[in-house]
């Protein structure tokens, strides 16, 4: 019997057309082959069903002759992981992983519409795939590395594996046609690679998971491997791509929310690599179980469900999804929905319930009464049935689709793949799998009957509303006990005292209600961080600060997340905590969670500000200089939040305010010399983009170690002919010109206005210090400097760089300072007064006692290091000029070592001990304290630092 024939009317043309495509396209030779084949008229329809029911199936069929052929041979091909020892490179490994993904897909389809494999047996098939396309391209990635970088280690040296932990079906082996997958990477603690270009752990595996997720998603000439989805990680697309444990055990702790224990309950370890890696994982999955599983019947679940099952229905009225086998009523989210709830609320005292994949759980519901008898079948029925018709919807294009088709042709194209008789048969089947799915649905969590049960929401308004009633006080210490607010007679405190303030009593009755929409959600919120009294304390100024401008109180009520991260970060940093209070306006940064953590680029920092600058009206300096101080508080915020939730590592924070301290002096002068040249005209051959002069920086801003709060040294140079005179109408020498610009920038920076200064600046380490020219020509700075600069003028060139004005100037003046340091000296001499300077310094300026180290300036911190970088430079740059190409100490010991003027290992030890003195120095500001620590601190660094400067400087 022709194949035709095998095929109902209406497919004969399409399965005719196809399979002729298959035939020109292999040859007569295979065509002969497996018709030969075909005289087993099971073999022949699964052949017609294939071919109608998918064009992937018949693309893959044509582009690999051998397929059609060893899928009739054969009941299974197998799975065999690619051979990284034969792959030569990374296009190799992602060529072998596409065609072995479209090899598997092809038999999937085959065996399900052949009737050979059922959907279990599919979804583990394509669960093993993944499986097996995650491991090999994350062992490739992971030998590049560590061949490049090292092995990453903690800083007790043990070995630091990669985890990557499948969520959702992946996680259930539940993984269906043209699936994404989606993932959360892991590693335990962070620390360094081992090699001879070492990275932090945190850069190492950030690198490691984007080459892995480039290696799976990429669209190539092959096609994909699997769409790769990280949102399901801490704080989604804005959070750091791969985490530490501590990291993400603080999220789960502090910010995990329901969904997101919901979403846990398949996650399960399926990729790693590196050494301990399978410990790692289990004690991965040991970190996770708290969070996922409560360790009592955890009932409080079940108004957080009922609200997302509330948003389930709604969103299907809205969006009219009928047809949505997954999405609609009686589809597969709300089996799935069935399961995870009973799983959620009573995993934590019924660990057999703790299964991934669905069809485990339903007859475990069942058997402990949690599901009527004889549901679980029922539903087991209707979900098979559910992802077999989403495999057959996917495999006609190998696109991501849960949609029945509206066309008639093409529902009976499905129907006759699946093996139905005709699109009715089909329908009706689903419909009745559907209502049963639908029924039960609804019957999960339903709302409770009227109750006298007090839910916590009720409690903490009765709380607010009850709390300066002396009689009522033990319940309401009871209540803020159980709360976390330690001690609770402070919180109760804090809460009565706001509550009888004259300014609430003052308040209008909007006003008032608003604040008692919000105090319930505030102590709620609190409730859920570490340490719930400080963030009340820290939160209060401003809420009181909002109090008449209700409008914020409206942006907190209606965005419960802006609330958590505001309790968050204000329990973390008192300096954030009174940054808000005094500008109330940085709330609107909060709103776009994803902006908030996520970090920024120089270029987006300059571009940003230039965008916020063009809303401004430029004949108005009042209105710039307040815009530029808003863009500054929101930038820092938003530096000082992803500091805090580990989005920005250091360095990586320092990068970003040195970055935003450069972009606001380069708008900052182009408003001086707006104003300058608007009185004055400009000198001879300049223009707003080449002024003639440019900004230099020292210090922390010359050294990109920039922290929270600190001031600007910065030195200005031009070039022009000072007895020149400008070309306005009243014309100043050029001299005169400068001074009166640079005067105008610092004005601009300094003044007070109602959002403070921009910038502290400091001047005084300019030629001649206070009693020298503000501006000084580079050619007078290079007399200067070979002829009169003390020894420490030249130390501080070290950490000079331009940083805003004219780029001629700015690369003229780097030629010069190049120069100046490689200048040949005498290392006794150079040696002697570093020492002398380095004692009259720590006289004056170190804190230190019998108790106390101080990081800064205490013997063994961090002016000990930066003396010793800078004697290293003037002594030795004569020999090796790139070790003053950069300004940054880091750079500066790594290019020592590169130079093979310090050894590698004593490089290593100042480069540690200054990362954790500055990273101390770091928390210590955003608490808003002294950079003073404990005597028996940093010991070990200290020590080394110590020893370090005795070998070098005696």
């Amino acid at each position: 019997m022709p194949l035709t024939d095998l095929c109902p009317p209406q497919h004969q043309s399409l399965f005719a057309q196809r399979w002729n495509t298959w035939s020109a396209a292999v040859g007569m030779e295979a065509a002969a082959q497996v018709e030969s084949l075909l005289a087993d008229r099971a073999k022949a329809m699964s052949v017609a069903r294939g071919f109608v029911g998918s064009d992937f199936f018949v693309q893959q069929c044509t582009r690999q002759p051998d397929l059609l052929p060893a899928l009739l041979a054969e009941g299974d091909c197998g799975l065999v992981a690619p051979a990284l020892d034969e792959l030569e490179s990374e296009e190799q490994l992602e060529r072998a992983l596409r065609r072995l993904r479209n090899r598997v897909n092809a038999e999937v389809i085959w065996r399900d519409f052949a009737g050979q494999w059922d959907i279990p047996a599919a979804c583990a098939r394509l669960t093993g795939l993944a499986e097996v396309c995650i491991q090999a391209a994350l062992d490739w990635h992971w030998q590049s590395l560590v061949a490049r970088h090292g092995q990453p280690r903690n800083r007790e040296g043990v070995a630091q594996p990669m985890i990557v932990l499948g969520m959702g079906k992946l996680g259930a082996r539940e993984l269906n046609l043209s699936s994404d997958i989606d993932l959360i990477f892991a590693y335990p603690e962070p620390g360094q690679s081992d090699g001879q270009s070492p990275l932090e752990n945190q850069a190492f595996f950030q690198r490691l998971g984007q080459r892995l997720i480039k290696s799976l998603d990429a669209t190539t000439a092959d096609g994909f491997v699997f769409r790769v989805d990280m949102r399901l990680r801490p704080y989604g697309d804005s959070g750091p791509l791969v985490s530490h444990y501590a990291a993400l055990e603080d999220y789960y702790q502090t910010q995990g929310r329901e969904w997101e224990r919901y979403a846990m309950i398949k996650a399960r370890p399926v990729a790693m690599s590196g050494e301990g890696a399978a410990e790692a994982a289990e004690e991965l999955m040991e970190l996770l179980r708290p969070f996922t599983y409560r360790r009592y019947i955890d009932f409080s679940v079940i108004e957080a469900l009922r609200e997302m099952k509330t948003l389930i229905q709604r969103q299907v009225r809205a969006r009219g999804m009928t047809d949505n086998i997954k999405l609609g009523r009686g589809g597969i989210r709300e089996v799935e929905f069935i399961a995870q709830a009973f799983q959620l609320i009573r995993g934590g005292r019924e660990p057999d319930l703790r299964v991934r994949n669905i069809l485990k759980v339903l007859p475990l519901l069942e058997a402990g009464g949690h599901l009527p008898e004889g549901c679980a079948a029922q539903l087991r029925e209707a979900y098979l049935l559910l992802r077999r018709v989403e495999h057959g919807l996917q495999a006609e294009k190998d696109q991501q689709t849960q949609t029945l088709p509206a066309e008639p042709a093409r529902r009976e194209q499905l129907a006759f793949a699946l093996g139905y008789a005709d699109w009715t048969a089909l329908a009706r089947e689903l419909a009745e799998a559907r209502a049963v799915v639908e029924r039960e649905f609804d019957e999960v969590i339903a709302p409770p009957e009227e109750s006298g049960e007090i839910n916590p929401s009720e409690q903490w308004q009765m709380l607010w509303a009850g709390c300066a009633r002396a009689e009522e006080r033990d319940t309401w210490l009871e209540q803020l006990h159980e709360g976390g607010f330690q001690p609770a007679s402070k919180a109760l405190e804090i809460l009565a005292e706001l509550h009888g303030d004259r300014i609430v009593a003052a308040l209008p009755a909007s006003g008032r209600q608003r604040l008692d929409q919000t105090m319930p959600l505030l102590l709620a919120a609190a409730s859920e961080v570490s340490e719930p009294l400080l963030a009340l304390a820290r939160v209060m100024p401003l809420l009181r600060s909002i109090l008449r401008r209700s409008a914020y109180l409206v942006l907190i009520i209606e965005n419960p997340p802006v609330l958590a991260q505001l309790l968050r970060l204000c329990s973390a940093s008192p300096w954030i905590a009174e940054q808000l209070a005094r500008h109330p306006i940085l709330l609107d940064e909060m709103l776009d969670q994803r902006r908030l953590l996520q970090p920024s680029t120089a270029k987006d920092i300059a571009d940003d500000l230039r965008q916020h600058m063009l809303r401004v009206d430029p004949e108005d300096l009042e209105a710039q200089m307040e815009a530029l101080r808003h863009f500054k508080q929101g930038q820092s915020l938003r530096t000082a939040a992803q500091e805090i939730t580990g989005a920005l590592p250091l360095m990586k924070v320092s990068d970003s305010l040195t970055w935003l301290a450069e972009a606001i002096l380069q708008q900052s002068l182009a408003l001086a010399w707006q104003q300058v040249t608007e009185k004055h005209g400009a000198p001879a051959d300049t223009s707003a983009e080449e002024m003639r002069f440019a900004i230099v920086a020292y210090g922390k801003l010359g050294g990109l170690e920039l922290g929270h709060g600190s001031d600007l040294d910065i030195v200005f140079v031009h070039d022009a002919e000072a007895q020149q005179y400008t070309d306005g109408e009243r014309p100043i020498d050029n001299l005169s010109f400068y001074t009166r610009l640079a005067q105008r920038l610092i004005h601009i920076l300094q003044t007070r206005t109602l959002s403070g200064p921009l910038y502290e600046v400091d001047t005084r380490l300019r030629p001649s210090g206070n009693s020298g020219l503000l501006v000084t020509s580079l050619a007078a700075f290079e007399k200067y400097q070979r002829e009169s600069a003390w020894t420490w003028e030249h130390q501080a060139l070290v950490r000079t760089r331009p940083v805003a004005g004219s780029e001629r100037l700015g690369a003229a003046f780097e030629a010069l300072r190049t120069d100046l340091l490689c200048s040949q000296r005498d290392e006794q001499k150079l040696r002697d007064e570093v020492v002398e300077m380095r004692n009259k310094m720590r006289a004056q300026l170190d804190k230190s006692n019998d108790r106390e180290f101080d990081l800064k300036h205490g013997r063994g911190g961090i002016v000990d290091i930066e003396f010793m970088v800078q004697y290293a430079a003037l002594a030795w740059a004569h020999g090796a000029p790139s070790i003053v190409r950069y300004t940054d100490n880091i750079r500066i010991l790594e290019s020592l070592t590169e130079a093979g003027l310090m050894p590698a290992h004593q490089a290593e030890h100042l480069i540690d001990a200054y990362k954790a003195y500055r990273s101390e120095g770091h928390r210590l500001a955003l608490q808003q304290l002294p950079g003073v620590v404990s005597g028996d601190h940093f010991e070990a660094e200290r020590k080394t630092v110590e020893k370090t400067w005795q070998q070098i400087l005696g």
